[in-house]
């Protein structure tokens, strides 16, 4: 999706958020082809040249591609206006390149993360049309009822309406607790964790397993890996 608004391309090269970006579209900080951009600008990524303080940032010189291992307690953004510690204190200080982590983990949640800028491959990844899954192994207190778990295969409501997982499996459970494994296609903020209150149970622990190609499998024991650039980006 190459043709955007000015402040969605400037969120996906991981130049700040689209709040964020408008204030620096209004400070003049932004110009689309070589003139002053304006607030709702549509601007062609493959076609137009997108600077930021005077940086190009339409077309990065050197594409990379990091999976890392976000723990509980960082936030999913490139900058935080509340002074939070982000995911992006995982990158060491020698990658130059500005990256921005896909999609996001709630702060509470850990796992699977993937940081680029490439904003194209991100944006394949995260829009609805592409249907990319994500696996997440989820623990909440209790023991899951045979009828709780099939209302959460069914799907239950939320406040945008019926939700369901792709799939759903009970991997342990014991008096206290209950590990399940839970693969969406869809991102809508803390999801899991609703749906799982929504049949009467809390998520006391949340890690993401797999994210489209990528899995926790091919970290090991690093928690930075950078990998070889997808195929569609090469």
């Amino acid at each position: 999706m190459p043709n955007m608004k000015l402040q969605q391309a400037l969120a996906q090269a991981g130049v700040a958020s689209r709040r964020k970006a408008e204030n620096m579209i209004l400070a003049n900080r932004v110009q689309v082809n070589g003139k002053p951009a304006h607030i709702g600008q549509r601007v062609d990524t493959t076609t137009d040249t997108i600077t930021f303080d005077n940086k190009n940032i339409t077309k990065p010189e050197k594409l990379r591609y990091f999976i890392v291992y976000k723990p509980a307690g960082l936030v999913s953004s490139t900058s935080d206006e509340h002074g939070r510690k982000t995911v992006l204190s995982l990158v060491p200080n020698d990658i130059e390149e500005r990256l921005f982590p896909v999609g996001r983990l709630d702060k509470e949640s850990e796992g699977l993360l993937l940081l680029t800028n490439d904003g194209e491959y991100a944006n394949t990844l995260l829009h609805p049309s592409f249907d990319v899954k994500k696996s997440y192994e989820v623990t909440v207190a209790g023991k899951v009822s045979f009828l709780a778990f099939e209302h959460l295969k069914r799907g239950v409501k939320l406040k945008e309406g019926y939700v369901a997982p792709d799939s759903a499996e009970i991997l342990d459970t014991d008096e206290s607790t209950t590990l399940l494994e839970i693969t969406l296609s869809e991102g809508k903020k803390h999801e899991i964790r609703r749906m799982m209150r929504r049949i009467g149970y809390e998520v006391v622990k949340l890690v993401r397993t797999k994210f489209g190609p990528y899995s926790l499998e091919q970290l090991g024991d690093a928690n930075i890996l950078e990998i070889s650039p997808p195929i569609s980006s090469t």
